[in-house]
């Protein structure tokens, strides 16, 4: 008998990347998922969760884009965070990847096409990071070379504060929720 290879959830689904299903995508999943994801591998100086590397990506892109950089990375909560230069090597596994990331875009409204901004925000983040969580790493990453680190430091946040302050700006994003009086700009407690 052959069974789908399937991802068992914190919620108790299951998810089966190479089937992916609309109706198996839940934010709870997605948000707890990244929030227990370290950025690099793991090789920061502190825990840095995905989900709070989305949340910086979001608060970096105009309003309108503002969901779709929120969950710019969310198939990792199914597949994992994948390092670059192995993802790079495994290009069936970007096909799976995109495959995922449009089923969470459906389930969600969200449409990853105008990926600029949203890149060029992830670069923007990934210098800081690379400032603050990386101190060993001397070495250049030539596609930082056009963009320029935030002037504040991360301050890495728990994997359940990461968890939380996704889901509350998802809530928030989706009109579910009010906006802060302190959330206008950088200033809100989880951005740097």
């Amino acid at each position: 008998m052959i069974t789908t290879p399937y991802v068992s959830t914190f919620s108790g689904n299951r998810f089966y990347p190479l089937e992916p299903r609309i109706d198996h995508v839940a934010i709870e999943d997605i948000a707890h998922g990244l929030a227990y994801q370290c950025r690099f591998n793991g090789q920061t100086c502190e825990f840095y969760s995905v989900a709070q590397h989305s949340l910086v990506v979001a608060s970096l892109v105009p309003p309108a884009l503002r969901l779709a950089a929120l969950l710019h990375d969310a198939a990792e909560a199914y597949l994992g965070d994948m390092v670059k230069p192995l993802k790079v090597l495994l290009p069936e596994f970007a096909a799976i990847e995109d495959k995922v990331s449009l089923i969470i875009g459906a389930a969600f409204g969200v449409d990853f096409s105008d990926y600029g901004p949203i890149k060029e925000a992830d670069l923007i983040a990934l210098a800081t990071e690379k400032r603050d969580l990386m101190p060993h790493s001397v070495e250049r990453w030539a596609y930082l070379d056009t963009v320029r680190a935030l002037p504040g430091p991360i301050v890495p946040m728990s994997p359940r504060d990461a968890k939380l302050a996704f889901l509350d700006e998802f809530d928030r994003l989706l009109g579910l929720r009010p906006m802060p009086v302190a959330a206008s700009g950088l200033d809100a407690k989880w951005r740097i």
